[in-house]
């Protein structure tokens, strides 16, 4: 099971309380702390940070 350890599937949530979210997969190896993204938040129609949320 080395691919669910190595990189688990995650949410990520915009940070503009409209509560549109992004799932992806990231690398515990590369970023062992909560991921923060630039995205598109289509409900805000702007760009907004995006918190891994666990």
């Amino acid at each position: 099971m080395a691919r669910n350890d190595l990189r688990p599937i995650i949410k990520l949530r915009s940070t503009a309380g409209t509560g549109y979210t992004y799932v992806t997969r990231k690398s515990r190896r590369n970023d062992p702390d909560r991921l923060v993204l630039r995205k598109y938040d289509p409900t805000a129609r702007t760009h907004v940070l995006f918190r891994e949320e666990r």
